[in-house]
Parts: C-alpha cells; structure tokens; sequence
C-alpha cells in the first residue's frame, strides 16, 4: 500500500518532461487592442530609430508597426508616448530573485529567522522592482529551485506581476566551492545541511545527476560553478575549482536535454575550461586575456560581465558587511574584471547584458549601461546587448528582443535618447510587459487589470 500511496504521489507531483521545458505561455490581455504613439521607436536595436510611428498591440503581441501616428480603430486604446523614445523590453542575463536587495549583512541577521515563505514573499517584490525597471524578461542564475519555478509559473498564467523568468534553479558546485552552502558553517549545521544539497556534486557521474535533478525540479538553464566565488564564505579564492572532466560531463549532459549551459567563473584557467568544454556562455569573467578572447570567438561563446557586482562587493567588503573570506577575492576581482571586460570588448566577443542583480540592488539593474560604455561599447551596442543579443543567447529571438509582428509586446520608454545618454536607462517610466501596462508615466499600475 505504501508503494501505491508513494506512485501515486510522484504522478501528481511531476510534470511531463515536456511540460517542465516549455512554461505556459504568458496570460495576454484577451480581446484588447492597443496603439502606441512613438516619437521616436528603436524597434531593432542596432538600427537608427524611427521618427513618429505607431505601434499595434493585440492579445498581448505586437500586430504591426506602422509610420506615422495613426488613428486607434474603434474599440482599441491610444497609448500616447510621442514625446518618448520607446524600445523594446530589457533582458537581464543573471539576476538572484532570492535574496535581499543587495543587502548582505541583513541576510546574514535575519537567515536563522527566515524560511522559503519568508523568501517567495521577497522575491515577489524582487522580480516586480526588475519589471518596473524596465527589464520584461530575467535570466534567474541561483534560486530555491521549486520556489522559483513557482514564481515563473505564475508570472506566466498572469496571477503575479513579474517578468518573464528563465530560471536555472541552483548554481552547480564540488564540495566546498563556490555554491556549497555548507562553506563557513558550524559543524552540526553544515551536517544538517549536506544531505540535501542535491546542487552539490563530485566526479562526472555525480555532476550528470547533479544536471539532471536541476531538470526533473524544472531548470531551463544549467549554470555551474567553474571558479571561486567573490561572496562564498571560503577563503579558497576564485581559482578554478572544476575538474576539466567535470565540467563536460554538465554540458554534455544539459545539452542532451536541450539546455544552455552557463559557467560562473572568475580566474583565467576556470574561463578558459569552461569554454574548452562547450559552455554557452561565461558569468564575470574577472580575467580574461588575448588568448581567453580568442578562445571565446573560435567557440562561439557569451560574455555576461555583471560590471556593477564586483563594484558593488568591493564597496561592501570594505564597508565590513561581507565575511573576512570575501575582502582579498573582492579587492582582486574589482581590480581585474574592468581591463579584462575592455579587452573582450576590443577584441569583438559576444556580450550579453547581466548584472548579477541580487548583489545589487534589484530595480537598479540598468546602472550596468554606464559601465559598458566606460568599457568601451556604445550606447547602441550596449542597448543591443540587453535587447537582440541577450534574446539570442536565451534562444528566444523569435519572441523577444525587438518590436515586430508576432512577437511578444515588451516594450519600454524613456524621457530624452539614450543613444546619446545612456544613463536615460535608468529611469524608465513606461513599462509594458506581453501588453499589459505594469508602469505609466512613471507610476505603478493596478495589478491585475480593473
């Protein structure tokens, strides 16, 4: 009876395979049509933006983009943004929807104290910070893996207000790196906690079941620890801490299942076997070289430089919020990542837009704009990055990215042109999201729809 009750259970409680890789397809707004008034429209990134045009919105997708302004059809709404220059929705490549607001030290107090209610109630306010910024779609690298599958989820079937999340559960790691929440605990904390690290792994075999459990509680991406980390509490460094073997054995075994793969690495040796073993993209990056840049180009590899994280960890270490650990891998990967992100740049790799939000400040994700230009983009490459290019290296250009028929109506508008200022980024006051209005001239709006 036992194993009866235990079947059925398991039947219930696991969606198909196929269910789990695709998500329900976001709530549209049924039946409405919208126009939206451009004064001016960058509705393909990496081509000059169009002077006064219209855009058509219909159940949640765009219909048409037309020239001029053009008289709403009888029934259909007028958005009026001729004074604004319009875009489409951002993308983050790697955010931390579970955490608080850049706030380390408050973790530290509060984490005996809190649970996963507690962290789902936070995230909630986490993820609508990152929409109201003007960010329509997140790539989510390090969360409760049911808790924010739940929240993408809901965010998709309309029942929260959100962005569309790609979610990657929990970061991959060996036995004492940079992803084992056992690092810097007492012992019988940390005997506590072992046994339920399913993210922690050790050999090839461990790391192909490590992937495949990330996949059966619904990850989208796989992303893995191939360095130390800044913000771990293990005075290990951010050296690689993969084995060569290890790392393939998560690609291979994630793309088998039609996932992209990330790896989080700092030091030049953890990037450059990373890349050596198939990633779609590396996170930070902090050392790169000429021969780091050229290997990303032969492999066809993404940068994700998240400039703003070791900025905003240095200035916490010495601020003594973080643990001691952290100080030395602070002030070493701050002092790199900024030459070694000009270089990649100089040297032409592939730059999707991330920022590591979660240790910043989530709603402050656009302060990476500045830092790509000062690394040597332009305004325009560095917009490209958070719009076709991020779409690309999620697979979902044929959704996102820019403003066309047939794709999703994520669309965003600023006061003034940030291909001249692209700091204007940063203040985002119009915000639509799979044509639902979550922002209007700079005001929260009611959710769900009256």
């Amino acid at each position: 009876m036992r194993k009866l009750i235990a079947a059925l259970l398991i039947a219930v409680a696991a969606p198909p395979l196929a269910a789990q890789q695709a998500a329900p397809p976001p709530a549209p707004v049924a039946g409405r049509t919208l126009y939206i008034h451009a004064g001016r429209l960058l509705d393909r990134p990496g081509q000059p933006p169009r002077m006064r045009a219209t855009i058509i919105v219909r159940d949640g997708k765009v219909v048409e983009v037309r020239d001029g302004f053009v008289a709403p059809e009888a029934g259909a709404t007028l958005i009026d943004l001729k004074d604004r220059f319009v875009l489409p929705g951002l993308v983050d490549m790697h955010v931390h929807s579970w955490g608080l607001r850049g706030d380390p030290l408050r973790a530290q107090m509060t984490r005996i104290n809190r649970d996963g209610f507690d962290d789902m109630v936070e995230a909630q306010m986490n993820v609508r910070a990152d929409l109201e910024a003007g960010f329509t779609t997140v790539r989510d690298l390090g969360s409760d893996e049911r808790g924010i599958r739940a929240l993408r989820d809901a965010i998709n079937a309309g029942q929260i207000l959100g962005p569309t999340i790609v979610n990657a559960g929990r970061m991959l790691s060996v036995t004492g790196g940079h992803g084992d929440g056992t690092n810097g605990l007492a012992e019988e904390f940390a005997d506590a906690i072992h046994p339920h690290q399913i993210n922690v792994c050790d050999g090839p075999d461990d790391c192909r079941r490590a992937v495949r459990q990330q996949i059966s509680l619904g990850a989208q991406v796989i992303k893995f620890a191939a360095t130390g980390g800044v913000l771990s509490n293990v005075a290990g460094g951010i050296g690689r801490q993969m084995t060569a073997e290890e790392m393939k054995a998560i690609v291979d075994t994630a793309h088998a299942f039609g996932r992209k793969v990330t790896a989080h690495a700092h030091a030049k040796e953890g990037i450059d076997t990373a890349l050596e073993a198939g990633v779609d993209s590396i996170e930070h990056g902090s050392f790169i070289d000429d021969e780091t840049a050229r290997l990303f180009k032969a492999k066809g590899a993404w940068l994700v430089p998240t400039m703003i994280a070791p900025v905003t960890a240095l200035a916490q270490a010495r601020a003594g919020v973080l643990p001691a650990a952290t100080i030395p891998k602070a002030e070493s990967a701050a002092a790199a990542a900024f030459e070694s992100h000009k270089r990649a740049i100089a040297a032409g790799v592939r730059i999707a837009f991330g920022t590591d939000t979660g240790v910043s400040k989530h709603g402050e994700n656009a302060r990476e704009f500045a830092l790509m230009v000062k690394a040597g983009m332009t305004p325009m490459a560095a917009i490209r990055a958070a719009t076709v290019d991020a779409a690309e290296l999620l697979g979902r250009r044929d959704q996102i990215g820019t403003i066309e028929a047939g794709k999703a109506a994520d669309i965003i508008a600023v006061e003034g042109d940030p291909l001249a200022d692209v700091t204007r980024l940063e203040r985002v006051d119009f915000v639509m999201r799979r044509g639902f209005v979550a922002k209007l001239a700079g005001k929260r709006q009611p959710f769900p729809a009256p």
